[in-house]
């Protein structure tokens, strides 16, 4: 189970949606409606099936709004649940706690979704020796929170940025001129902890990249008989990661092919949303 991400990163996050929401005024029908000093008691709770994912995400928007708020998860992030199950207890300022609903929903429902898809996507290669991982296809601004939720589900995380790894995709290594080119300037750059790799789109290129041992070599869109034939050439002397296009339906027989990573980008940007409500009780 991945370690809780600390509130510190969290509420830059929860503040810019909270900022959004309440505009220039405020909640103004909150303020119309419910007198100042009302309290609320509401539980959080999925209407669907899936692995929940993000209530520190609301904990935090109540608190933001009312810092007196008893907030108690119920469910740990990265636990399955059923429809009905009850995720969070919160007793707040009413204003404060309604004001606060649509950003912890938005979150809580966006973070469980991607969760329940890697999930989903890690049990359908359940005994094979690869791994699934995300990309940098992120919500721009959510992208700790978004691959937060990968490991719930999990899943392994990619780089979170361009500052990570070394990454040479098929532009860099047209920029430089071929792949032998971008691996020596790579090799040539990179410092003892930093890790090399490079994306291939042929066998050919395969070959050109393996004879300079990166660290990992990316097959991109390679067919289930160019995967085999790359794990048998590679023999164990470098990672290989397959992408492109990869669905629920395809991850499986490219597991097989023994590739060692599987990255999947439909993980943060295809994923549904899992169906979170707030009721009063």
């Amino acid at each position: 189970m991945s370690a809780p991400l600390p509130d510190l990163l969290i509420a830059p996050i929860v503040r810019a949606s909270l900022a959004e929401d309440l505009g220039r005024a405020g909640d103004v029908t909150g303020q119309a409606c419910i007198a100042p000093d009302a309290r609320l008691s509401a539980v959080f709770a999925t209407r669907q099936a899936g692995v929940v994912c993000g209530a520190a995400c609301a904990r935090v928007a109540i608190a933001e709004l009312d810092p007196s708020a008893r907030f108690e998860t119920v469910v740990a992030d990265g636990e399955p649940v059923q429809p009905g199950t009850a995720l969070a207890r919160v007793e707040a300022n009413a204003r404060a706690l309604l004001a606060a609903e649509r950003t912890a929903l938005n979150l809580m429902g966006r973070l469980s979704g991607i969760a329940t898809l890697t999930q989903r996507y890690v049990d359908a290669i359940a005994g094979t020796r690869a791994r699934i991982v995300d990309t940098r296809k992120t919500t721009p601004g959510l992208r700790a929170l978004e691959k937060y939720a990968v490991r719930c589900g999990g899943g392994v995380n990619h780089r979170f940025g361009l500052d990570d790894a070394i990454l040479i995709k098929d532009n860099h290594v047209a920029a430089c001129g071929g792949v032998t080119e971008a691996l020596r300037r790579a090799r040539a750059f990179a410092g003892h902890l930093m890790k090399v790799e490079v994306e291939v789109d042929t066998l050919a290129q395969f070959d050109e990249a393996l004879a300079e041992a990166p660290d990992v070599i990316l097959l991109d869109n390679f067919s289930l008989a160019d995967l085999r034939e790359a794990v048998r050439r590679a023999a164990g002397r470098v990672a290989l990661e397959a992408s492109g296009g990869i669905s629920l339906e395809t991850v499986r027989p490219v597991a097989e092919t023994g590739v060692d990573v599987i990255s999947v980008g439909a993980l943060t940007h295809s994923a549904s949303v899992l169906d979170i409500g707030l009721d009063a009780v």
